[in-house]
């Protein structure tokens, strides 16, 4: 995991690292948020158990649609769907663990965090408004930082994506015109910027571009040393992107009165909380094709969620609540059947 980079651009034939030995054969699809962490995962439990799993790290957009055409055993997404989504794609979705996304930048001379952004400032770099790294907006946040007289080159996501989602799901609640001009999902209309696949491409992408400014899941600014940005939170506090952070965002999250799971983690109120927070999620049908997959790949998650905790924070990623586990393996017994209308778990 050291050179994530060469994984990372690897792509689909990083994948293929995790291809099963045994007859159930574990394929999943979607968020490139996860996919360090399901690597890992993998990794480990391959040795322990003989088990592969051959996960595309292709974005979310994409693993909503290939867990709804029913190529993929499971699906996984950082957007949420909402419970009448589910009921329409016969599927039941479970958070994995919390992150958090993070601006990076590439400028000369300046280091990881040192320079500290707010949302509004973020949204109005992002609609094109603030277009140098000395506008004043920029100078007021960092009176002591040398900021160059240069342009901001901007990189997003070209693809269907939950980092997407969460990002500009705090935009959103940051900027009214951020609001009402662009809106928040997997996929919206840009005003400007270069567009990249992944997490992986936009890590790519800032490290090799002077000037730039793009988001990323924190385990892909850790692995490629990418250079971020400290921001000011809802009560108005800087905070930088560390696990404590992104746990303080988490720490309000009641999912017990969350239908489906269904739960947003951006922009929470808290002295010390990370405002672009949020959960990744995994989506499996109700009635799968085949049975055996999916047991084995509720087992996979079981031993995850048992045994990948501090495999997790390596990487920066929250663990879900033992609480929480709980209740996610009883949606599976109580939810997710077999032939004859038998639960599989």
């Amino acid at each position: 995991m050291k050179h994530w980079t060469t994984i990372a651009a690897a792509g689909l034939l990083a994948a293929a690292a995790f291809v099963p030995a045994q007859a159930a054969d574990i394929s999943g699809a979607g968020a490139t948020f996860p996919y360090p962490i399901y690597a890992k995962w993998a990794d480990a439990y391959k040795k322990q158990s003989g088990n592969g799993l051959n996960y595309q790290s292709i974005g979310s957009g994409g693993g909503i649609k290939q867990i709804t055409a029913r190529t993929v055993t499971f699906g996984a997404s950082d957007m949420p769907l909402q419970p009448d989504a589910l009921e329409k794609i016969g599927c039941i979705q479970f958070p994995t663990v919390m992150g958090g996304i993070v601006p990076v930048v590439n400028l000369e001379g300046i280091k990881a965090n040192e320079l500290t952004i707010d949302g509004p400032t973020l949204a109005n770099i992002y609609l094109g408004k603030i277009t140098k790294w000395n506008d004043a907006a920029l100078k007021k946040l960092n009176p002591n930082a040398k900021l160059p007289d240069q342009a901001i080159a901007l990189v997003h996501r070209s693809d269907g994506s939950g980092t997407t989602f969460i990002f500009t799901n705090y935009l959103s609640k940051v900027s009214a015109d951020w609001k009402s001009k662009v809106g928040s999902n997997t996929s919206v209309e840009w005003p400007g910027g270069i567009g990249a696949k992944g997490n992986e491409g936009v890590s790519n992408n800032v490290g090799n571009t002077k000037g730039s400014i793009g988001y990323v899941e924190t385990a892909y600014a850790k692995q490629n040393h990418l250079t971020t940005m400290k921001m000011v939170n809802k009560d108005g506090k800087v905070v930088a992107a560390l696990p404590e952070s992104i746990m303080a965002a988490a720490a309000g999250a009641d999912w017990a009165k969350a239908p489906g799971f269904y739960m947003i983690l951006t922009d929470s109120p808290g002295a010390k909380s990370w405002p672009i927070a949020g959960a990744t999620f995994i989506l499996v049908p109700k009635q799968p094709k085949d049975a055996a997959a999916t047991k084995e790949a509720l087992d996979f998650f079981a031993w995850a969620y048992k045994n990948g905790d501090k495999m997790a924070e390596s990487l920066d990623y929250i663990p879900m609540p033992d609480n929480v586990v709980s209740m996610i393996q009883a949606k599976w017994k109580s939810e997710i059947k077999g032939d004859g209308g038998k639960p599989i778990y």
